[in-house]
């Protein structure tokens, strides 16, 4: 059980208190999306919806209701938000919201580490072309805007949230009657919802730059499988997340997740063991060992 007074990223004990979900949704369409001088001009938190990603939020709602009320087949479900501050992620909550029954709402709270990347402040767009194009040479994660962050940045903050989210659940701040199926959904950005994933099931930072980032107004499932581990496997299917960028190594793993006792390992992790040492003996046997220490010293021919 997670300590009152210490942060932890550790699950809570009491099982009745897990999230039946975690649904990661990112923004409608914004008019930095559909131009990118828009940024030369508007600080990026204030950039509005179009009128297109307004549209996109409001048919996103029934879509979302569908997946928490399990089809309609669920009648004791409670949804809570959290938010991004930015403009367009306000108002794509407020959107999606329209199709919730007030009494379904736990409440909403707004979440800055959840914010987008920060790309600097006021953004040239010519300029912002040549720094992208370097960003794909040096590599998405660790590129560092001028004046802004790295990707890893954002996963530094985002690890912090995912702390104060699971103190939120083990201290029932949600204020969740253990009758009901609670349903988390964020509201953000893609970066941030992917960064979020990575953290989540310890994806390694290769695999994170195969990646593609969610469409407007697209969402990712995190469902609690029959064991209590969260998995995308529960409500996605192969084609989905091999059309994400996900490995056929990365899907496997969510699949066992779908269906592994909550605190598991997966012995089987490739990117846990296999992609850091490639040349481990098969046994641990000593008489082996001894031989391939003698070895290594023995001249070259």
């Amino acid at each position: 059980m997670i300590n009152s007074t210490t942060e932890s990223t550790d699950v809570p004990t009491q099982k009745y208190h897990l999230p039946k979900r975690i649904i990661l949704v990112r923004h409608g369409e914004s008019q930095g999306n559909k131009d990118d001088a828009a940024y030369s001009v508007t600080p990026d938190y204030k950039i509005p919806l179009t009128a297109r990603g307004i549209e996109q939020a409001n048919q996103a709602g029934p879509r979302i209701l569908d997946v928490v009320s399990g089809h309609g087949s669920s009648e004791n479900w409670k949804v809570y938000f959290y938010v991004s501050p930015y403009v367009r992620t306000r108002s794509t909550l407020r959107e999606i919201g329209r199709a919730f029954p007030k009494n379904s709402m736990l409440g909403v709270r707004e979440e800055c580490r959840v914010r987008e990347q920060d790309f600097g402040n006021f953004q040239v767009a010519e300029r912002m072309k040549v720094i992208k194009e370097t960003r794909e040479r040096f590599g998405r994660f660790f590129y560092r805007f001028p004046e802004g962050e790295s990707a890893a940045d954002v996963y530094d903050r985002v690890s912090h949230f995912l702390e104060t989210l699971w103190r939120d659940v083990d201290m029932n701040r949600h204020h969740h009657n253990p009758e009901d199926e609670l349903n988390l959904i964020i509201v953000s950005h893609g970066l941030a919802s992917r960064i979020f994933l990575m953290k989540w099931f310890k994806w390694t930072v290769e695999q994170f730059e195969y990646l593609n980032n969610l469409g407007n107004c697209e969402f990712r499932v995190m469902e609690l499988g029959a064991g209590g581990e969260y998995s995308l496997a529960v409500h996605h299917t192969d084609e989905e997340m091999l059309e994400w960028g996900m490995s056929p190594e990365m899907i496997a793993d969510q699949k066992w997740r779908a269906n592994a006792n909550r605190g598991a390992l997966n012995d089987h992790f490739p990117w846990y063991l296999d992609a850091f040492f490639d040349h481990l003996a098969d046994s641990n046997d000593k008489d082996d060992h001894d031989v391939k220490s003698n070895n290594s010293y023995l001249p070259l021919a």
